[in-house]
């Protein structure tokens, strides 16, 4: 009986513990958590359920590890607000998987991503033919964002915090060096000045980072 209401109180004390630490953490939709994200709520579920297993150790054995769990998935949000590299090293980068209704089985191979994957997406999407598809890009969530040929067009980031994308030049078909130059006739002499940059129109846009505007 004392083992019963051990239990119902760490359950209920563990919810409440549970609760503000996802609080803490932010809101995201299931489908954007990122991989340490994933990690830590896996880890929070074993401990937790690994104290309400074994009601004869200390409660506190199963909170400081939570808490622990949570300082490291805060310090990898800070460190991803900060940082493009390390949010592509945790998150990915989104792939373009069909060029102008072309499928690029390369990028394919490289995410392990088949056919029969990529067709079941596109029927949900009420797409009958990659044909129809000007580009579709697999998010680093799993989900396949697609484009026709008469929707306007994805724009893509040619500078995000201040690290240019070359992956992205590329699909415009442009080079680091030619935007490198149309940054300076813009007056923007380091791209490390640069928050964040797109090409739409025929020409750059652009925002500064607070330290230089």
């Amino acid at each position: 009986m004392n083992d019963l209401l051990t239990i119902g109180v760490r359950t209920i004390l563990l919810y409440i513990l549970l609760v503000i630490i996802l609080r803490i953490m932010g809101k995201r939709e299931v489908g954007e958590l990122s991989v340490i994200d994933v990690v830590v709520f896996i880890i929070m579920a074993e401990v937790a359920a690994f104290s309400l297993d074994s009601p004869d150790n200390k409660l506190l054995q199963s909170i400081v590890p939570i808490v622990i769990l949570l300082f490291i998935q805060l310090i990898s949000s800070y460190f991803s607000l900060k940082s493009k590299k390390f949010r592509d090293i945790v998150d990915g980068d989104p792939t373009v998987i069909i060029q102008k209704g072309v499928i690029m089985e390369s990028e394919m191979r490289k995410q392990r991503y088949n056919l029969d994957d990529l067709f079941q997406q596109l029927r949900e999407q009420q797409i009958g033919s990659i044909h129809e598809v000007s580009y579709a890009y697999l998010e680093p969530s799993g989900n396949l964002s697609v484009f026709r040929h008469d929707d306007v067009q994805p724009v893509l980031s040619l500078v995000s915090d201040g690290v240019i994308q070359t992956s992205h030049l590329l699909l415009i078909e442009k080079t680091n060096e030619w935007l490198e130059k149309e940054l300076k006739l813009l007056g923007i002499d380091d791209v490390k000045k640069v928050f964040y940059c797109s090409y739409e129109n025929d020409k750059l846009l652009y925002q500064l980072k607070e330290d230089y505007r």
